[in-house]
């Protein structure tokens, strides 16, 4: 019996056991997560990357970081123009409101109102004149074609009226300074003769030249200008191959009209050289705006005398004399020696000068006459 009894709770006991270790065996799956096979990006990313894929990779991250610097340097540079044209009196509110004078001015000259005009670009020549600009500063280029549009306005609206420049605009002024009393003394000593034979000749023609440059609005002093390019010679030839009374070079005596071959030349004629001396003026006090610079520029190259004028620190509006120092020596001493020639023809008793009797006009045709 008890043989029976220890039988049956062995079996038991083999029973529970196998039903136990059979329950572990089947949770053990539950429990192991099964790992996903890998995707093409996976499988991918896994390889090595080659050197082409990573020079591709930081060009374009490269092309990402140059993008969101531009766009942060666009949002900036609006900022800073703002915070600059906000600066009281600032060069670009100065700038911009020599801008609206002229624009006020163009305005007025289409209706007719000549003096509203003049008085707006007044106001834009004085506030272009207050611009004080470093060498480099970019503002300096719209400052200059400001002033040249300026110029060449008040040029026009007195052409249209048919009469001379106003006193800002179209006086000679006639400094007395250190470079016109050394061309004074020049003209009391070894030039004496040659400045009173020139005075006498001159009645031939500052006839006829005063007519014409009446007639253009133009300053009746600039009549003596051949006194120092040709002492009132028609058949004056310089070491520069320029000719005539107003001593024309062959190519802007050609820009001018002034025609040359083997039987005649056009530049040694009173008349037709005067008339093309007159528009060559015009045209240089239009592009310069005031008459010393012009005359600088007729004498020695209205593009030597931009050329000057972009590099020199000093702003040649207040002051010729800055620009006057900085341009060829040889070439420079045309405006001292033109006034000194004014300061002397005005006062001669003052400079120690007893001046012949004009000549007559001859006809005021040489033998290149029509």
């Amino acid at each position: 019996m008890r043989k029976k009894r220890f039988f049956c709770i062995a079996v038991l006991a083999t029973t529970l056991t196998l039903f136990w270790g059979c329950s572990v065996f089947q949770k053990t799956p539950d429990k192991t997560q099964t790992t996903p096979p890998p995707t093409p990006n996976e499988i991918q990313a896994s390889q090595p990357v080659s050197t082409e894929e990573q020079e591709r990779t930081l060009e374009e991250e490269q092309i990402r970081m140059d993008e969101e610097s531009v766009l942060q340097k666009d949002v900036s540079e609006p900022e800073t123009m703002e915070k600059n044209a906000k600066e009281e009196n600032g060069p670009l509110v100065v700038l911009e409101e020599a801008l609206y004078a002229y624009q006020d001015a163009q305005l007025a000259w289409e209706k007719g109102d000549f003096d509203t005009a003049l008085a707006a670009l007044d106001e834009a020549y004085s506030l272009i004149l207050k611009l004080k600009l470093a060498p480099d500063d970019p503002l300096n280029q719209e400052k200059n074609d400001l002033r040249l549009m300026v110029a060449q306005r008040i040029q026009e609206i007195y052409a249209s009226q048919g009469t001379a420049v106003g006193n800002n605009h179209q006086t000679i002024p006639l400094e007395e300074n250190k470079h016109v009393l050394n061309e004074i003394k020049v003209f009391q000593g070894n030039e004496r003769k040659l400045f009173e034979a020139s005075f006498k000749r001159s009645g031939r023609y500052r006839e006829m030249i005063l007519d014409e440059l009446t007639r253009a609005g133009l300053p009746e002093e600039l009549s003596w200008m051949p006194m120092i390019e040709s002492w009132f010679n028609t058949r004056a030839y310089s070491r520069a191959r320029a000719l005539g009374l107003w001593q024309f070079i062959a190519s802007t005596g050609n820009r001018f009209g002034l025609k040359r071959d083997l039987y005649v030349d056009e530049r040694m004629d009173p008349i037709k050289s005067t008339r093309a001396a007159k528009k060559y003026l015009t045209e240089l006090h239009s592009h310069f705006g005031d008459w010393t610079t012009a005359l600088a520029a007729y004498n020695c190259g209205e593009y030597r005398v931009k050329r000057v004028i972009r590099t020199q620190r000093e702003n040649y509006l207040d002051n010729f004399w800055d620009l006057y120092i900085k341009l060829p020596k040889e070439t420079a001493r045309f405006v001292p020696r033109f006034i000194a020639t004014l300061l002397i023809i005005n006062n001669p008793e003052k400079y120690g000068f007893d001046l012949p009797t004009p000549d007559p006009p001859p006809g005021m045709r040489d033998n290149l006459s029509e």
